[in-house]
């Protein structure tokens, strides 16, 4: 999973949100980020993109949008063909379990910090 990129969907420039908190933490992990956020920016070196951008070889997406927000995103994640979502606390979206599940993609309801901290990512 080294070699595998992760994606951040939700990130933010406010450094008091999770997203930016997350990507600080995976960048100083080494794990190779990208992210997209509603505003473009950077966080650690990581530019924010404000487009669905078909990035390559991407392992993990890590959500950091509710579910009302997560449908618009389906189509797209799904596309990336990663090997799991992890579903941060407050984005679990039960309908988009099933989804990922139909298309072979794991999903995993868990904090991508604590995965982190936690030697477990």
């Amino acid at each position: 999973m080294e070699d595998k990129k992760t994606l951040v969907i939700g990130a933010s420039t406010n450094r008091g949100r999770y997203s930016n908190i997350a990507i600080n933490r995976l960048r100083s992990h080494d794990v190779p980020t990208v992210a997209i956020g509603l505003r473009g920016g950077e966080v650690s070196g990581v530019q924010i993109e404000t487009e669905k951008v078909p990035f390559q070889d991407i392992g993990t997406v890590t959500l950091y949008i509710g579910p009302a927000r997560q449908p618009q995103y389906y189509d797209y994640i799904i596309s990336l063909k990663p090997q799991r979502v992890i579903f941060n606390p407050g984005t679990e979206n039960p309908e988009f379990y099933k989804l990922l599940k139909e298309n072979g993609i794991e999903s995993e309801v868990a904090c991508t910090l604590i995965l982190l901290a936690t030697d477990q990512y």
